[in-house]
C-alpha cells in the first residue's frame, strides 16, 4: 500500500524484466503505471494495483519517472514516438540492451523533448529485482540521478552512478555482458562431453563453482596488466594455451560434441603467438583484440 508519499512511476514493457521492475515498485508502494503493446500481460500486475493504459502518452503522462525496459534503444525510440510530446519535464530512465552509439543518438532524441535522461542495465535475472545485492548502474546527470536514487534503489540495493555519459551503462553492460556467452558454451561443452558418457551435468557443478571463483581471483591481476601494459605477473602463458590447441577437437571427436566455436579462440592464440607474446601471459591477448586483421 502507498502513504502518498512514494512517487508515481511508469513502467514500459512487460516482458519477464519489465514485469519484475513493476513488481518491485508496487511492492514498495509506489502508484505504478504500466504499459505494453500486448495488453494482457498487464493483467497480473492490474490485480496487485497497478494502472494500466493502452495508450503509451496516457501512460508516460501518469508518472513524473518513466522507466522503458524494452528490447533495444531503436524499439524504445518506436515505441515512445506517440509519446513524445508528455516525455517534456518527465524523468526518462531505459534499461534496455544496446551500443554507447545507439545510446548517445537515443540520449539527444530524449533531450530534444524535453526529458531529463538516466540510461542503465540491470546486472541481474529478473527474479533477482528488488534483492539487496542486485547491480543496477546508470550514466547521465547526477542531479538527476540523486533525485531518483532512493525509488531507484527499490529494483536493487546495489545502485551506482557510473559518470555523466549517457552512454555509460552501455558501454559497460557491451563490456561486462562479453564474457557471459563463452563462458554459457564452456559450460554447455562441458555438459554435453559429461552427459555422452552418461553423467549428468548437475555432478559438473560443484566443479565448474570452483572453478568460476577462482577465475574470479585473478581478474584483478589480468586487470592490472591491461591496464599497466605488464603481462609477467598471472603466470599462465600464451604459450601454454597454444600448445592445448587441438585437444579440444580430439575430444570432440571423441564425445561427439561440435567444438568448432573454439577454432576463433584458437585463431587468436596463433596471432599472439606470431606477434612475440608465446611468453607473455594469456592476458597478451588484449593486445591482439586491439589490432583485428583486416577484413
Amino acid at each position: 500500500m502507498t502513504d502518498g508519499t512514494q512517487v508515481p512511476v511508469t513502467v514500459l514493457g512487460l516482458g519477464s524484466m519489465g514485469r519484475a521492475l513493476a513488481e518491485a515498485f508496487l511492492a514498495a508502494g509506489h502508484p505504478t503505471t504500466v504499459w505494453n503493446r500486448s495488453p494482457d500481460k498487464a493483467a497480473p500486475l492490474v490485480a496487485a494495483g497497478a494502472i494500466h493504459r493502452s495508450a503509451i502518452e496516457d501512460a508516460v503522462r501518469d508518472s513524473p519517472l518513466v522507466i522503458s525496459c524494452l528490447t533495444t534503444f531503436t524499439a524504445t525510440h518506436g515505441a515512445l514516438v506517440p509519446a513524445s510530446a508528455a516525455l517534456s519535464g518527465r524523468t526518462l530512465v531505459t534499461l534496455n540492451s544496446g551500443t554507447p552509439a545507439a545510446a548517445r543518438e537515443f540520449a539527444d532524441w530524449v533531450a530534444g523533448h524535453g526529458a531529463r535522461y538516466l540510461a542503465g542495465a540491470v546486472k541481474n535475472v529478473p527474479t533477482a529485482v528488488g534483492k539487496p545485492d542486485t547491480l543496477l548502474y546508470y550514466g547521465g546527470d547526477r542531479t538527476t540521478f540523486d533525485e531518483h536514487v532512493s525509488t531507484l534503489r527499490v529494483l536493487g540495493g546495489d545502485t551506482v552512478h557510473l559518470g555523466p555519459e549517457l552512454d555509460l551503462a552501455a558501454l559497460y553492460e557491451s563490456a561486462v555482458g562479453a564474457t557471459l556467452l563463452p563462458a554459457l558454451l564452456g559450460f554447455f561443452e562441458g555438459a554435453a562431453v559429461l552427459t555422452a558418457r552418461g553423467m549428468t551435468a548437475g555432478s559438473m557443478v560443484p566443479y565448474a563453482t570452483k572453478w568460476l571463483q577462482m577465475i574470479e581471483s585473478l581478474l584483478p591481476i589480468m586487470a592490472d596488466e591491461i591496464d599497466t601494459g605488464d603481462y609477467t605477473k598471472l603466470g599462465s602463458s600464451v604459450g601454454l594455451f597454444h600448445e592445448a590447441i587441438g585437444n579440444e577437437a580430439e575430444l570432440g571427436a571423441e564425445a561427439g560434441v561440435d567444438m568448432s566455436w573454439h577454432e576463433p579462440m584458437d585463431d587468436l592464440l596463433r596471432r599472439a603467438v606470431a606477434a612475440g607474446y608465446r611468453e607473455h601471459s594469456i592476458t597478451a591477448l588484449i593486445e591482439v583484440l586491439r589490432k583485428p586483421t583486416p577484413a
